[in-house]
């Protein structure tokens, strides 16, 4: 052996020789990992293994050769980074000398050789001597999948970290890789081949003469057709095969002239997969070629998508193909031209308008809009080519939209408007004169007011969303059309019931365009909504038919719709505040001036003046009003009254709540430290209108209506960013830790309760949490004693555990140890398991994460791992009676619980959901049945093994008194339908008579979930189902 003889020669010991020979003569596998970690531990060198292996290597026996080499191989691929440069290249020529020994060699020889390539001490030119010799000696498609394997992956190491050396082979390497590839088969082995392909081309290796023959090579792959076997424990897919192909085939215009034609033919062809694969690979080639590379090709490419657009009925196929004519008009806009040359895009972009054009002016036939999709395609490429076909389409369908007179044709033609109109949006003129609409404004005007007066509400619709698009282009309407525009929207905003689409649209349109043009709106819109709403207040006070009344309320949701510009909120906003001042409404006008006051917060929220205008005021005015309703007085007026009902304050809650959460930390702290003072000091001197009868002591000995304000603190300091510094913490904590527990007032204690809650939940982990965490837990315990405010103790518990649990900390787990062992209370139980639902469920009004509470990440997989099993183990340890307070609870847990969190736990937990539907409780029957039908289309293998149970529940469940429960019972029979058919079919007759009883149900909702179950059992067991 010549490499071995040049070794320095050191005398095996006997242990190694041993071990060499169980592995070569005894078909020991295990003395191969055995070498490597002593040669890894210093025990022997690798030329010591050499040595003990020299009379193996050179053994007349081809397989006693094969097994030593592979002891060998296998040796330095755990050992390679040990290897000197000097070992290396000797053993690199022993290798390379054995690529020409017997078959039964080859594999471990290409094994130790990738060993090898993985060498930090590799000296140059050596990658070069291996590549040619594998080249050269091997017939790489001859050897199994594994070995054809290990030849790309020392190709692959060696483009990684020699591939200067390998790029001086020129086109060598590249042809040597072709015959290596040629003929391959095997999924795993082409996915690294293609990734060599792209690499040699992305990395500009040389391909010399062989360009088709590296496409031919890859090509003949095209279109994919592999379906991986079941439980492939590779994991291969179609998809990967198809994206390395498409990198590679997409890599480079050299490929151009061969592949364009094979594109052509496939997308001709019949088969689905073909034509998607290979419009696909004509979008991702779009992206690499120019003109020169698709100008021989352009008519047939344009005649193979217009077919496919026209004739297909695959909505992916036509997706794809005008994705690929988008692309195509892309390419050919972006590619710099010569003086001389030929301008392609306007040759194709006249075939595509000479070709579809016609179709047009034809709104009633099938091509119409395949015919306007292909030029919206197109058009979307690029500014020139949008500008080109508008040009050439917009005075055609100006003309074909006067031409025809019936509402639907008109609304046809409005669309394809419509569609090229959004087109100019992605393309800015810095020159006015340039812009290609200006030319069209008048006409498109008048256009879009006709279809605004048109009686069709279908057509109107479309007019509102072409005039919103019409205004987003700069210079198109003129003051005249502006004043028209607000005029029409106006009038549509106060459309009747059966208009709703069309008074929605024409609301997003004011707001989309008061933002665009606020001096128009804030001379024509707001006076004439300030009139209407003058006149609504005297319909109100003379009690006048629900008409006016309805118009009323839109003429609220009209100014909230526009109150999107600054200029304009501060004009709205007076507005409003002054109509709510007025003294004769009702709970339902007051609460919809509030949810109008909301929606003007909300979209204040994005401009920081807005923002803090509208918190200074508004939340001043509100808390004025609520206060003056909360003194005594001898004659109360209808406002007053009003004012305190729970319904108005939540609703006033969310309009202060949406006004504070984007205040910026300093606005806060000026506007907290006034509403702090005024709870717990009475100090109004920050209000409107401060001179009341009585001082405001909300938290003192007062009368309940000042303590139900507690609400709008609480909406207030609970919505504060958490970095904002409360006055006088220490001092509001205690009251409202009193207050939560006062008895006289159940609003105001549960208001309370909430608020020491989110204060809770945002302070920093310190003593003066700690302090306000023991103040809470002595109250709840005194509490829960048998007493007076024993309900009102529990709410607490139940506010401070959620803030707790949203922010993991510590106690807790102790807190929700103590409402769990609530739940065998024959007082409190009811409310504890409905309590479950809280913990588990987002609020809205208070620790809610827009209000900045600390609400980390899967707090409710982590609750349902810390308490199911403690609820489960007291279910089963439970008296008869309060079992069912653990069901509702563990009900409420799972219904709330991300699916794939239940799923592996559905094993255990189902008998106890079953059990739960026995339950007399419509409550916990609503949120199991909730639970259990996302279940049964998720676990349907789970589900089939108590296919009885389901099915005799969900029957008895469909005709209970609760509506809701009967609707989701037959959600749940429907959802069935999924589980197996064989388990199912004996099922099929009892189910089918008894859903029969369901489709007279009195309930129009309960009847059309009736129908729609009935139907799936139907069809169940027949062909095609």
């Amino acid at each position: 052996m010549a490499a071995a003889a040049a070794l320095e020669a050191v005398a095996p010991t006997g242990a190694l020789w041993g071990l060499v020979q169980d592995f070569v003569m005894g078909q020991q596998e295990g003395p191969a990992d055995q070498v490597a970690a002593d040669v890894k531990s210093g025990s022997y060198t690798v030329l010591q293994v050499v040595e003990a292996l020299g009379s193996s290597l050179e053994n007349p026996e081809p397989r006693t050769r094969a097994r030593g080499i592979q002891l060998l191989s296998q040796v330095l691929l755990q050992c390679h980074s040990l290897l000197l440069e000097k070992e290396v290249v000797h053993l690199i020529l022993f290798y390379e000398n054995r690529l020409k020994d017997h078959h039964f060699v080859i594999p471990s020889v290409l094994q130790g050789l990738r060993a090898l390539s993985l060498c930090v001490a590799l000296p140059p030119g050596l990658a070069v001597s291996v590549l040619k010799a594998i080249f050269q000696e091997v017939h790489v498609q001859s050897l199994p999948q594994v070995d054809r394997h290990t030849v790309y992956s020392i190709i692959t190491n060696f483009m990684r970290t020699r591939e200067e050396e390998l790029k001086g082979l020129g086109a060598d390497f590249t042809f040597g890789f072709i015959q290596v590839m040629d003929g391959e088969k095997d999924p795993r082995n082409l996915l690294v081949a293609f990734r060599i392909v792209h690499d040699l081309i992305s990395r500009d290796y040389s391909l010399g003469p062989f360009v088709e023959e590296l496409f031919e090579v890859t090509s003949c792959y095209f279109p994919i057709d592999f379906t991986p076997p079941p439980n492939d424990p590779h994991g291969i897919q179609r998809e990967d095969l198809i994206l390395s192909l498409r990198a590679v085939l997409a890599s480079t215009p050299r490929f151009a002239e061969f592949l364009l034609p094979l594109l052509i033919e496939k997308v001709d062809s019949e088969i689905l997969s073909a034509k998607l694969d290979s419009l696909q690979t004509l979008n991702a080639c779009c992206a690499v070629y120019e003109q020169k590379e698709l100008k021989d090709f352009l008519p047939s490419l344009w005649a193979s998508i217009r077919r496919e657009v026209f004739q297909t009925a695959s909505e992916r196929v036509e997706a794809d193909g005008l994705a690929a004519l988008h692309s195509l008009t892309a390419c050919l806009s972006r590619s710099v031209l010569r003086a001389d040359a030929e301008d392609l895009l306007d040759s194709f972009l006249s075939n595509i308008l000479q070709d579809c054009r016609h179709h047009l002016c034809e709104p009633d036939m099938k091509l119409v809009w395949p015919s306007a999709k292909l030029l919206q395609a197109a058009a979307g490429a690029s500014a020139r080519a949008c500008d080109h076909i508008t040009s050439n389409v917009l005075p055609l369908l100006l003309e074909q939209f006067h031409k025809h007179s019936q509402s639907n044709q008109r609304r046809t033609i409005l669309e394809m408007i419509l569609g090229f109109l959004k087109l100019h949006q992605k393309w800015s003129y810095e020159d006015k004169d340039e812009r290609p609409l200006n030319g069209f404004k008048d006409q498109l005007c008048s256009l879009v007011f006709m279809a605004l007066t048109d009686p069709s509400a279908q057509l109107q619709l479309v007019g509102i969303r072409t005039l919103t698009v019409l205004g987003a282009q700069p210079d198109l309407l003129s003051s005249g059309d502006l004043e028209l525009a607000v005029g029409h929207l106006y009038r549509l905003s106060f459309l009747e019931e059966d208009s709703q689409s069309c008074r929605v649209a024409a609301l997003e349109a004011s707001g989309a365009l008061a933002t665009l043009y606020p001096v128009a709106f804030s001379s024509h819109l707001v006076p004439k909504l300030a009139e209407e709403l003058g006149r609504g207040e005297l319909d109100l006070a003379r009690g006048d038919e629900p008409a006016k009344c309805s118009r009323h309320l839109r003429c609220l949701q009209a100014l909230s719709a526009i109150s999107t510009h600054p200029s304009i909120v501060k004009e709205t906003l007076p507005l409003l505040l002054q109509h709510l001042c007025q003294m004769n409404k009702g709970t339902s006008e007051v609460i919809a001036v509030c949810q109008s006051l909301q929606q003007v917060a909300e979209k204040c929220q994005q401009d920081l003046e807005s923002c803090w205008y509208f918190h200074q005021t508004a939340v001043p005015c509100l808390l004025a009003l609520a206060v003056q309703a909360s003194m005594p007085e001898k004659e109360h007026s209808v406002l007053r009254k009003v004012l305190l009902e729970d319904e108005v304050l939540a609703a006033m809650v969310s309009v202060i709540g949406t006004a504070t959460t984007h205040l910026s930390p300093d606005l806060a702290a000026q506007s907290v430290a006034h509403i702090v003072s005024l709870f717990l000091d009475g100090n109004v001197s920050f209000l409107p209108e401060n001179s009341f009868p009585c001082r405001f002591q909300p938290f003192q000995d007062g009368c309940s209506g000042q303590r139900r304000l507690v609400a709008l603190l609480m909406a207030f300091v609970c919505s504060l960013p958490r970095n904002v510094e409360i006055p006088q913490l220490n001092q509001l904590m205690r009251e409202l830790v009193e207050l939560s527990c006062c008895p006289s007032c159940p609003s105001s204690s549960t208001a309370a309760a909430k608020c020491f809650a989110g204060l809770l939940n945002k302070l920093p982990a310190g003593q003066q949490l700690d302090e306000f965490l023991q103040l809470a837990v002595d109250k709840v315990e005194a509490g829960l004693s048998p007493g007076p405010y024993r309900s009102q103790a529990f709410t607490l518990l139940l506010w401070v555990t959620k803030a707790l649990v949203l922010r993991y900390h510590p106690l807790s787990s102790c807190l929700t140890d103590r409402l769990m062992g609530l739940l065998g209370d024959p007082e409190l139980g009811p409310a504890a398991a409905d309590g479950f639902s809280l913990l588990m469920s987002d609020c809205t009004d208070v620790l809610t994460r827009a209000g900045h509470a600390e609400v980390r990440i899967m707090f409710r997989q982590r609750f349902f791992t810390d308490n199911v099993p403690a609820l489960v183990q007291g279910f089963h340890a439970a008296s008869q009676d309060v079992k069912p307070n653990y069901l509702k609870g563990l009900s409420h847990v799972l219904n709330r619980l991300p699916k794939p969190v239940l799923l592996p736990e559905l094993p255990t937990l189902l008998s106890l959901l079953l059990e739960a539907l026995s339950c007399s409780d419509c409550v916990v029957q609503l949120s199991t049945l909730s639970c259990l039908q996302p279940l049964l289309l998720e676990a349907p293998q789970v589900m089939s093994l108590h296919v009885d149970t389901l099915v005799t529940k969900f029957l008895n469940l469909s005709s209970s008194p609760s509506m809701a429960v009967r609707i989701a019972a037959l959600q749940c029979m429907h959802a069935l339908t999924r589980l197996p058919t064989p388990v199912l079919l004996p099922y099929k007759p009892q189910v089918i008579r008894a859903l029969a009883k369901p489709l007279d149900d009195k309930k129009r909702l309960v009847r059309k979930e009736a129908v729609s179950a009935r139907g799936e059992w139907f069809l169940l067991g027949s062909p095609g189902s």
